[in-house]
């Protein structure tokens, strides 16, 4: 009789979980299921289900036989994503705490409790995603102590993990595991990488998981609910009103409580227009908020940017782009776009540029430059620096925004 595996399985309270844990007893697993608290809303007037939600997965648990424990990252998540999340706000970027949450949260606090406490041969999450690996290989993997260099050794991982794209692509979450770790991969398992979203509302219909099955799909961000964005943000950083300018011809449309409750591409709440007008460029010097009269105005669309240090999940980075120094892939910067085709650089500090075919809407300062090469992702960076827009090689200015010359108000720096 063969040694049975100990498997952790992320348990959210939802379908994708539930399931997931279902298929992993019936691969024969000895499979315990954890729910993780990563934030405390006591004093937010129930606007939080995660009380409901830690009590779904405990059900499920309990209607497949499993072990349930609860674990708690409330500081580890405040000092490790929300922290970095204000911070980023107040410089007028845009994060993305789903990529940190997983980075540093579920594939690195989570996965070693799971390992080094529970005693688990490997982890599984409810993640359409799939890696290189056979689920068998999992439990062949040794732990490699993370790299003291700017990059990997490329030789001291002889077969480095994979992250590809599960078989669902309107549910590819590969975007959201673009920065973890390469231990924390090879010692995962995504038992819904074969699987349609379809599918697996089907397969827990038939266990029974009704309780799971009515629960709308969780979207935004978590901590946040269902409350106004504007309002939430305002509870952690102080007020900095300022003027909604026109792009097109400097003229004050109104006044906003703060750059950092606004995010380029939004539609801006401005009192007294009737027709939209979107936030197209921030300058946190002023304080301005520039903005212009239609969704699609050329001041949104870039075809240029600049990351941070780019997180290479395999190879550290990609041999193609060390022999020639650029490469032909696809991006994307957030989990609902489609992949667009782009060049990339590589610098000598680690960062890239990004030149894309086609220019883009919205691309945004702290959010993630995820890259794609056929099914694989190959790691994300944070996105530092736009490019000029449309609007302004179609004006001939030099900077990334500028109100007219023939007005006196200053130039904005870029939000980055």
């Amino acid at each position: 009789m063969g040694v049975v595996r100990h498997v952790v399985c992320a348990m959210s309270g939802g379908v994708d979980s539930s399931v997931s844990a279902l298929l992993l007893k019936r691969m024969g697993y000895h499979v315990t299921g954890v729910f993780m608290k990563n934030w405390d809303s006591h004093d937010e007037r129930g606007v939080c289900s995660s009380e409901r939600d830690c009590e779904d997965a405990y059900k499920v648990c309990t209607m497949l036989d499993m072990p349930f424990h609860q674990v708690s990252y409330v500081k580890e998540y405040w000092h490790e994503v929300f922290s970095n999340l204000l911070r980023e706000y107040e410089k007028g970027r845009t994060p993305n705490p789903d990529i940190l949450c997983n980075k540093h949260i579920k594939f690195k606090h989570f996965y070693q409790h799971a390992v080094n406490t529970l005693g688990a041969d490997a982890m599984a999450t409810g993640h359409y995603a799939r890696t290189s690996q056979e689920d068998e290989e999992v439990f062949q993997q040794k732990h490699v102590a993370p790299p003291r260099t700017l990059f990997r050794d490329r030789f001291e991982i002889r077969k480095p993990v994979r992250l590809y794209r599960g078989a669902d692509r309107s549910k590819d979450q590969t975007f959201f595991l673009s920065q973890i770790s390469q231990d924390a991969l090879r010692h995962t398992v995504f038992p819904l990488a074969g699987l349609t979203k379809d599918f697996v509302k089907k397969m827990a219909a038939e266990a029974g998981f009704q309780h799971v099955l009515k629960k709308k799909e969780s979207m935004g961000i978590c901590f946040i609910g269902r409350r106004n964005f504007e309002n939430f943000i305002l509870e952690y950083i102080e007020p900095k009103p300022g003027n909604f300018v026109s792009i097109e011809d400097g003229k004050i449309m109104g006044q906003h409580k703060g750059w950092f409750t606004l995010t380029l591409g939004q539609r801006a709440r401005i009192g007294g227009q009737v027709d939209p007008w979107f936030v197209v460029d921030k300058d946190t010097t002023t304080g301005d908020v520039f903005v212009g009269p239609t969704t699609n105005h050329p001041a949104l669309f870039r075809d240029t940017i600049q990351t941070g240090r780019f997180y290479w999940i395999a190879e550290d980075p990609p041999a193609e782009l060390v022999r020639t120094q650029m490469m032909e892939c696809h991006f994307r910067f957030n989990n609902r776009m489609l992949l667009t085709p782009c060049t990339v650089t590589l610098n000598l500090d680690g960062s890239l540029w990004i030149i894309l075919k086609e220019p883009q809407r919205a691309l945004t300062p702290g959010q993630f430059a995820v890259l794609y090469k056929g099914d694989e992702c190959l790691g994300s960076g944070k996105i530092v620096r736009l490019g000029p827009t449309k609007f302004t090689l179609q004006k001939g200015e030099n900077c990334t925004s500028c109100p007219p010359k023939h007005t006196n108000r200053p130039h904005p720096e870029p939000a980055s």
